[in-house]
This record gives structure tokens, C-alpha cells and sequence, in this order.
């Protein structure tokens, strides 16, 4: 498993229903919210071999009130 952090810019008024629906799907390690560009953070573990864009599609991106999403791989962890 590898860890991938996701944000996320949401609809304004909307930034905690999208984070309690993320959190209702159990999909995220963790779930910030965050000030910049974009409203939440979130640490996601994906298994190895797992298309990460069509993770992120089909268990992020499809929850109402998403804007954009900006989605950072990691390589190793120090």
C-alpha cells in the first residue's frame, strides 16, 4: 500500500458534508480541513497495482459538492 494525499476545493458552504460523506465512505486515513487554494486534505492508502486515477474517480471525485481535486503520489517517506 502506498500512501496518496488528495485535496480537495469544494462548493462554498459545503466543505463538511463533503467530509462527512468521505468519512461515511471509509475510504480516508485522515480527513483535514485546510486554508489556501483548497478545503480538505486527505491521506488515502491505496494497494499496489490499483489504478489510482480510477480510485480517486470512483471513491473521491464522484461526491456532490466537489469543485476540483488535486491528487499527489508519494515515493518514500523519510
Amino acid at each position: 500500500m502506498r500512501p496518496v494525499f488528495v485535496q480537495l476545493r469544494c462548493q462554498p458552504g459545503k466543505t463538511y458534508e463533503v467530509a462527512d460523506m468521505l468519512y461515511e465512505r471509509e475510504i480516508a486515513s485522515e480527513i483535514y480541513s485546510t486554508s489556501g487554494e483548497y478545503d480538505l486534505l486527505l491521506k488515502v492508502y491505496i494497494d499496489d497495482g490499483v489504478d489510482v486515477g480510477k480510485f480517486i474517480n470512483d471513491n473521491v471525485a464522484n461526491v456532490p459538492g466537489i469543485v476540483r481535486s488535486l491528487t499527489t503520489l508519494t515515493f518514500k517517506a523519510f
